[in-house]
């Protein structure tokens, strides 16, 4: 406000000639010498003008000035008769008289500081006063009180999770009839923290308790405790639960717990942290309030490792909840939840599409279906079909179809060796998991995809055949391309990578190995302020690391000789599954299994099925026409008329990668 009255005042002024005060002496001798031009008289104040600039001293150096201004001390002399005599034909003086006014500028500049400042002071105290969007209100809590209008979320619209439901709707029971568990002696938990990986269903779940539940629910995130101010923090879960003692019975939520809840120490700078402060708050309040009040904490957090130990204890958060990644039924479970306000066609097998998807979560479950549905509204589908789930599936799992990369037909051939080692090996060996489909069409960063169902019990308890033969499985690609070729590619770089963790995994922490035994060898130490590894403690020996390494390297030369002698036995079937796959790029594992066979395979209609893709490549180039020409119209109207590589071929099987080390090692890590 002081800067814009600045302004203001030097706005008014500019461009306004300066005036400078003389003496009534030297006033006097420039009359005399006629050369006055103009003089305004101004109550007792004399403004004019020189004929001709004089030159007069100003602060020891000389100014040449040419309007001045003169204060009258003697009201007795007659200064406007005075001029008046001097005023001829040859050199008339202009006079001009005003009454003497109000300085309305000069008086609002000098009372303007003195304005400002009990502007201010009203200001502060208004705000002090005021709600909790308003300056001196950093202190209180962000916490939002869900309910209202908005369609509720309630266990019905959750699946997957049975059983944190059933301990989730405990508490509710314990809101609506707290009688009956007093009436036996039990209390309710003070705290329900909910654990698991990113996108199971942590928060929905909250949402769902928030439905259910007939009392007040408060819902904030764990980030918005700490901010820039020292003490917000503290001050902010004081408020909190002053709110949900005054309206208890209720349930107060905190998403993302980890980030104000991290285990307490020196961390990495040293000092005091806020977030410990705001954690010591939190830890009193709810080791503070009697359970008699109603007041429930419902927390979630996909890193219990980085929680305090103090915040887990019993009084605090007595119970434990883990939503884990869901099993095949529980798939099964979210698809049809999502698929409710989607026109499913007859041909939809969803328990087929649940073992399609294992290790996914209910968040990728969900993109599923809601990618088959974007797919079938632009082919103009009437309803979503089967063939549309299983395209969305693999654009989430692996990416989208690139039928726009044009490759060579020698390039396509070893692709189709490639895939073709890993199908028949998979439908060889024993242990491996069924065959549902093998394709060359390149997707995301892989030249082609071999795609299996794997046996869910399978995925919990993995035995040492079951994971020998997923590296025998992954090494089919490798020994095809060597066979045909007498070398192989790039392609089998993420095979590479996926059997070598397995291998190692299997000798360093599943005591699969006769040499080394039941030992695990390495430990991960964790920056408990960071909640992630940054170091690999090596707890064993040169000798035992070089014994490790001996152990991976038999393991998978048994495994790549095993799967050498099997292709080597089907030749055959390599190279009539390979001619296939060139004709028809994608086999489902029927098909697969009579190509090996010897039999025939149905007649395949090649002009019907490129013309098929030809009019799907042409509604989408269509629909992208059509979009250009809307952002073109809109160009114009807003304008005016006038306005102005791959480095290899790379192959990746994501049932092996979700089973064999991402879904698996995930729970086990």
């Amino acid at each position: 406000m002081v800067i814009l009255l600045f302004i203001a005042v030097q706005l008014i002024n500019y461009g306004k000639p300066q005036e400078y005060p003389i003496s009534y002496t030297r006033f006097m001798d420039e009359l005399d010498a006629d050369n006055l031009k103009e003089v305004d008289f101004v109550g007792d104040t004399v403004k004019g003008r020189f004929r001709k600039s004089v030159s007069i001293t100003q602060h020891g150096e000389a100014v040449e000035v040419e309007r001045f201004t003169l204060h009258l001390r003697d009201p007795g002399f007659d200064m406007l008769e005075a001029i008046r005599k001097h005023s001829t034909d040859t050199h008339p003086i202009v006079i001009t008289t005003k009454p003497e006014g109000v300085n309305w500028w000069g008086t609002l500049i000098y009372w303007a500081p003195i304005l400002l400042l009990v502007l201010l002071w009203f200001f502060f105290i208004r705000q002090m006063q005021g709600g909790s969007n308003r300056a001196f209100s950093f202190g209180k809590s962000r916490a939002k009180l869900v309910g209202g209008d908005k369609p509720r979320v309630t266990f019905e619209d959750v699946a997957g999770a049975e059983e944190a439901k059933v301990e989730l709707n405990e508490i509710v029971e314990f809101l609506s009839d707290p009688k009956k568990f007093k009436r036996m002696g039990a209390r309710i938990p003070r705290g329900a923290l909910l654990v698991g990986p990113p996108g199971t269903g942590k928060t929905l779940l909250a949402k769902a308790v928030a439905g259910e539940a007939r009392v007040p629910f408060y819902s904030m995130s764990g980030s918005d405790f700490v901010e820039m101010f020292v003490g917000v923090g503290a001050s902010r879960v004081r408020d909190l639960f002053e709110q949900g003692k005054k309206n208890a019975p209720c349930i107060i939520f905190v998403d993302e717990l980890d980030a104000v809840g991290r285990h307490r120490g020196a961390g990495l700078g040293g000092g005091h942290d806020e977030r410990e402060q705001t954690l010591n708050q939190l830890l009193v309040e709810m080791d503070g309030f009697d359970t008699s009040e109603g007041v429930i904490l419902l927390a979630a957090t996909n890193r219990p490792d980085v929680l305090d130990p103090a915040l887990l204890r019993p009084g605090r958060f007595d119970r434990q909840i883990v939503v884990d990644m869901p099993d095949v039924k529980g798939r099964e479970g979210i698809l049809r939840v999502h698929m409710r306000n989607v026109p499913v066609a007859d041909d939809v097998n969803v328990k087929v599409l649940a073992q399609g998807t294992p290790g996914l979560s209910g968040a990728e479950l969900a993109n599923i279906v809601n990618e088959a549905a974007l797919l079938a509204a632009r082919l103009n589908h009437d309803k979503v079909y089967m063939v549309d789930f299983d395209e969305a599936r693999d654009k989430v799992m692996i990416g989208p179809e690139r039928r726009s990369r044009v490759l060579s037909d020698e390039t396509r051939r070893k692709t189709a060796y490639h895939e073709a080692g890993h199908a028949i090996l998979g439908c060889e060996l024993e242990h491996a998991d069924t065959l549902h489909k093998v394709t060359i069409v390149a997707r995301g960063m892989a030249g082609g995809v071999t795609h299996f169902l794997p046996n869910e019990e399978k995925l919990m308890y993995r035995d040492r055949d079951y994971l020998l033969d997923q590296i025998t499985m992954a090494l089919g690609g490798l020994v095809a391309e060597n066979l045909v070729y007498g070398r192989h590619t790039s392609g089998p770089q993420s095979d590479i990578q996926r059997i070598t963790s397995i291998a190692r995994t299997m000798v360093t922490r599943w005591g699969m190995s006769d040499t080394l035994g039941p030992i695990a060898y390495g430990e991960n130490e964790e920056m408990v302020f960071l909640g992630r590894s940054l170091q690999h403690h090596q707890n064993f020996s040169e000798r035992t690391a070089q014994l490790i390494d001996e152990e991976v390297r038999r393991l998978v030369d048994s495994c790549l000789q095993r799967a050498t002698e099997i292709l080597r036995e089907q030749r055959a079937a390599l190279d009539a599954l390979a001619d296939a796959l060139l004709e028809r790029e994608t086999l489902t594992g029927d098909e697969v299994l009579m190509v090996m066979r010897g039999e025939t395979l149905p007649p395949f209609d090649r002009d019907a099925a490129e013309a098929a893709r030809r009019r799907k490549e042409e509604q989408e180039v269509s629909r992208g026409e059509r979009i250009d020409q809307v952002l073109e119209e809109a160009r114009r109207r807003e304008h005016g008329p006038d306005g102005n590589g791959d480095g290899g071929q790379l192959d990746l099987i994501p049932d092996g990668d979700r089973a064999g080390s991402e879904g698996p090692e995930r729970s086990s890590d």
